[in-house]
């Protein structure tokens, strides 16, 4: 009997947020649109896209806390075949340090403070206190997952948590944001090719900068918050010539430290720019 589905829904009753994974860890489509990731595999954050289904369905962005979902007949056919318990750690207000090869082991144990330590089949994950933005690869089988991000289920684990060590936010903020260096964006010059009505230093200072207060205060639909604040730069600034690399890399980076992918952050740009007919 699987026993994955009566365990995922006590997690949920705990407050950790639950979805189901495959053999090959990767979370199911819990929508038929969905299905096998037909849609491509990019959780829906109500924003244009490939999956067009009206709620979060895969990924982290599905995870849930809510027994009466984990239980629901939408839910059972995955929970049926899942392999393994997959949930959000930046949901449950966590950080996961996954640790893929014994080398990276030692470098934890050598570097980081004990924490809650569980056996993962090729290392260990350790478990701590607080989020930060999630980042693949920061050392050699070193990824750091939190927010907008899963892990999978391995048990409670050993010792006791504690919070976040500096090192661990200080290899986030060095691992570099990931935006192609030649962005350039294509626009049409002003109307009647006068002078730019928005050239003003401090107006489109003032502009960005609330644009980064924006996505840097947005507390949940992360990815939604990404791409309207995207729209609305671009809605007053793109058509203009205003914007420049070290703007459009400002805000890049203020998405990527919220949790948003490189790839995400393209996507959600290249939404905008089309929403706009640029």
């Amino acid at each position: 009997m699987n026993s994955i589905p009566t365990t995922a829904l006590g997690l949920a009753e705990q407050g950790l947020p639950v979805l189901p994974l495959r053999a090959d860890k990767r979370p199911f489509g819990l929508c038929r649109a969905c299905e096998d990731l037909a849609c491509g595999g990019r959780p829906n954050m109500r924003v244009p896209g490939p999956c067009v289904c009206p709620w979060p369905c895969h990924g982290w962005a599905a995870a849930t806390t809510a027994p009466a979902v984990v239980a629901s007949s939408q839910w059972a056919a995955a929970w049926r075949r899942a392999r393994a318990i997959g949930y959000h750690p930046g949901g449950a207000g966590v950080t996961v340090i996954d640790l893929d090869n014994p080398a990276a082991v030692d470098w934890a144990r050598d570097s980081l403070p004990p924490t809650t330590t569980v056996a993962t089949t090729r290392g260990e994950h350790w478990i701590y206190r607080g989020t930060v933005r999630s980042v693949n690869a920061v050392r050699d089988g070193v990824d750091i997952k939190s927010l907008m991000s899963y892990a999978r289920w391995l048990g409670p684990g050993t010792g006791l948590m504690v919070d976040v060590p500096a090192v661990v936010h200080e290899l986030v903020k060095v691992k570099p944001a990931a935006w192609p260096a030649s962005r350039a964006v294509a626009v049409p010059a002003p109307a009647g090719g006068g002078r730019c009505p928005h050239r003003s230093p401090v107006y489109l200072e003032r502009g960005i900068a609330m644009a980064e207060q924006r996505i840097s205060t947005a507390t949940s639909g992360v990815h939604a918050a990404v791409y309207r604040t995207f729209l609305a730069v671009l809605s007053a600034h793109g058509r203009c010539g205003c914007l420049t690399e070290a703007h459009i890399g400002r805000l890049f980076t203020a998405a990527q430290t919220k949790g948003e992918s490189a790839r995400h952050c393209e996507t959600a740009w290249s939404n905008a720019t089309a929403a706009l007919g640029m």
